[in-house]
């Protein structure tokens, strides 16, 4: 078991903050749990917390990004993308400007938090907007590329992060590339496109089913701008897609690509993600089995569309 992507970024903040001392970090009162607090500790004059106020969290790093900084504004992802919505839009993207929001604790396994906590459309939110860049990375290694990799996109970030420790995935020699997904597995049967902590569940289902069915499996870890033709190819050459996320079915990783899909490559799409409801509190593994985020349940899709 890996370490939880928030816990990723904190250490890739203090890497680049010693090389590039243009990097200033925002926080909402949150810096133990999005773990910028660790930046905060090596850099007090390029850290500020701005207490319980997310809108303000936002101006204060458009504020900056104009000036030349390059800023991290961190807080949960539930906040950064509702209470800060309208001060993006209009300070951040509207501008243009190099914000990076590197939003933590998304989706269902934040835990016992609950709903109220749990932003389950916060994708689908940030991919709305003009010019953001919406990237969530599968693992440590991952994650510290995508924070390297932010500090020189010209225009707004959203990063989203998670709580829960992340399987290893990559190694060194794997190669970020923003807008480009990744293909982890080969295969000629069916194709699972998964995003997060989900592409290590859809490897491993693949993997149990490799006797019987043969399943290509893509990690996608820019859902804006999205690899249209990593896309197309698996469309042309495998019976159906099957997309994979922690995040509501609408306007996330399988929304987007469906519009590929039905654009330039006509071809059947499943989703599977969170339905049209809220989170609820429980442990994150109880809420994964309940929300069908499971390598029991992607294997039963899989079947159920490779034996019609």
């Amino acid at each position: 078991m890996g370490i939880a992507t928030r816990e990723a970024y904190g250490k890739a903040l203090v890497s680049l903050g010693r090389e590039n001392k243009d990097i200033v970090v925002l926080d909402a009162d949150l810096s133990k749990s999005t773990k910028t607090a660790d930046f905060a500790k090596e850099n007090k004059d390029r850290f500020i917390n701005v207490g319980i106020a997310e809108q303000n969290l936002m101006g204060m790093a458009a504020g900056l990004a104009s000036y030349g900084k390059i800023p991290f504004a961190s807080t949960f992802a539930v906040f950064a993308s509702g209470r800060a919505f309208e001060i993006i839009r209009n300070s951040i993207c509207y501008q243009n400007l190099n914000v990076n929001i590197a939003a933590t604790h998304a989706g269902i396994t934040v835990g016992e938090d609950g709903g109220s906590h749990q932003s389950v459309e916060d994708i689908a939110i940030m991919s709305s907007l003009p010019n953001m860049t919406v990237i969530v990375p599968a693992d440590e290694t991952e994650t510290m590329q995508v924070i390297e990799k932010a500090t020189k996109i010209n225009g707004p970030v959203y990063i989203r992060l998670g709580r829960l420790a992340a399987e290893d995935i990559f190694d060194e020699t794997y190669k970020f590339e923003i807008g480009k997904g990744t293909q982890v597995k080969d295969g000629k049967d069916i194709t699972i496109i998964a995003t997060g902590i989900t592409t290590n569940l859809a490897m491993q289902a693949a993997k149990e089913l490799e006797e019987d069915i043969n399943v290509r499996v893509i990690h996608m870890p820019t859902i804006k701008p999205i690899d249209e033709e990593i896309i197309i190819k698996a469309g042309c050459e495998t019976k159906a897609i099957i997309t994979v996320e922690e995040h509501s079915v609408i306007g996330g990783l399988g929304d987007r690509v469906c519009a590929v899909t039905a654009e330039k490559s006509p071809t059947k799409v499943i989703k599977i993600g969170i339905k049209d409801m809220f989170g609820q509190s429980g442990k994150p593994d109880e809420l994964l089995e309940y929300y069908g985020l499971t390598t029991k349940n992607i294997k039963q899709v899989i079947k159920e569309e490779f034996n019609k």
